[in-house]
């Protein structure tokens, strides 16, 4: 509990410290286009290459994504502070499950730098087992990919493009119908 309230401390300091607001779309469906951005980030729009990144797994594990290897990815951004985006995850999982042996890789962005370890502990707890990333605190894959609030979501298809978009909690149905769209069943 100590280390949650020190990281969420830490995390308000460095967010006031460098003027960094994100919205919290919370439950409101909208795609990233239609609420306000950070700050000099532009969103990533439909048919947009999704850009390959490096940055660590909660294991401080190097990990590299590169948006054309032939697969399907779903990019989850999202916050431990964010409930929306914990209430999400559940789904999220269950996709994997699901379309996972259908090539899907499902990559979450935790865009809490620095706290590893209670990510870790929180995928443990709940039986997460698609892959889990931090990025660092200088938000460099949540620029680079535009995100304006959590939790926002994108899909890129196998030749790497962006086919879908959306901040805020996204519906089985309509998810499930956006994944099979770009796997190609």
């Amino acid at each position: 509990m100590r280390k949650l309230i020190i990281g969420t401390v830490l995390l308000a300091a460095v967010t006031i410290s460098s003027g960094l607001s994100v919205a919290v779309a919370a439950d409101q469906m909208l795609t990233p286009l239609d609420i306000p951005t950070i700050e000099g980030v532009k969103a990533l729009e439909i048919g947009a290459a999704a850009p390959d990144f490096a940055i660590a797994d909660t294991s401080r594990q190097p990990y590299k994504f590169v948006a054309k290897e032939n697969a399907a990815s779903l990019l989850v951004f999202w916050s431990m502070f964010c409930e929306p985006c914990r209430a999400e995850m559940p789904l999220i999982q269950s996709m994997y499950q699901k379309y996972s042996p259908t090539g899907l890789k499902v990559i979450s962005i935790a865009m809490d730098g620095g706290m590893e370890d209670s990510i870790s502990a929180f995928a443990k707890q709940e039986k997460y087992t698609f892959t889990l990333l931090v990025d660092n605190e200088n938000l460099e894959v949540t620029d680079a990919y535009g995100i304006p609030g959590t939790p926002t979501l994108y899909i890129a298809d196998k030749t790497g493009k962006i086919t879908f978009s959306k901040v805020g909690r996204v519906g089985e149905e309509e998810l499930e119908k956006a994944l099979k769209t770009a796997l190609g069943i």
